[in-house]
């Protein structure tokens, strides 16, 4: 069965099965939304993602940072990034969602989406460096853009706009039995900064 829900708000499980996903609208203000969208544009030491697919190396127009509690290393499609030091507005947002979703996180990564020619597809947060089964807690400052989730069994797909200054949060065995994407759209032209907080294992 194929079921096509978009959802803005809620406190439930956005998932009918195998994992938890719940959405917080109004994480921060939109004052302070706007104010971390301008400090992480100039704070953060962005890098175009090199990524090798099919056998061929790949440059993204998205920009991506990787951040932490120690120089922990992480590695996705061929790809591997040491984490930085925490900047000052890193360690606030860390705590404002530390308090919301009751987690605990060492590590972020950030993708800066120029406008909404530049998206994510199909995958799941399942590298090994990652904590089994941790919560991953997502961020959205900018462009509200269309996230989907597809059931990696059954096909079911749920989808939800993610609003400036959002807080979505992963959790569960999510990442064993779904997978999530960022789909491209012409109707974007504004930046958008996603921030996913994690748990890495020394």
């Amino acid at each position: 069965m194929q079921l096509d829900s978009i959802q803005n708000v809620s406190t439930d499980n956005l998932l009918p099965m195998d994992g938890i996903v719940t959405y917080t609208q109004h994480v921060l203000s939109k004052q302070e939304a706007d104010s971390y969208l301008l400090k992480l544009c100039d704070e953060i030491d962005w890098r175009n993602d090199e990524l090798t697919l099919f056998g061929k190396k790949i440059t993204t127009r998205r920009q991506v940072g990787w951040y932490g509690d120690e120089q922990f290393e992480y590695r996705y499609s061929n790809s591997s990034k040491v984490a930085l030091p925490w900047t000052k507005s890193l360690l606030e947002l860390k705590d404002i969602v530390q308090q919301t979703t009751h987690e605990t996180y060492n590590t972020c990564l950030l993708n800066l989406y120029h406008d909404g020619s530049e998206g994510m597809s199909w995958h799941n947060d399942n590298e090994k460096e990652l904590k089994p089964h941790s919560a991953i807690a997502s961020i959205s400052l900018g462009a509200e853009r269309r996230f989907h989730f597809r059931h990696v069994i059954t096909g079911e797909k749920v989808s939800i706009f993610l609003e400036h200054g959002s807080l979505l949060l992963m959790s569960g065995s999510t990442q064993s039995h779904w997978k999530h994407s960022l789909p491209t759209t012409k109707k974007i032209i504004g930046p958008r900064i996603n921030l996913t907080f994690r748990t890495i294992i020394s």
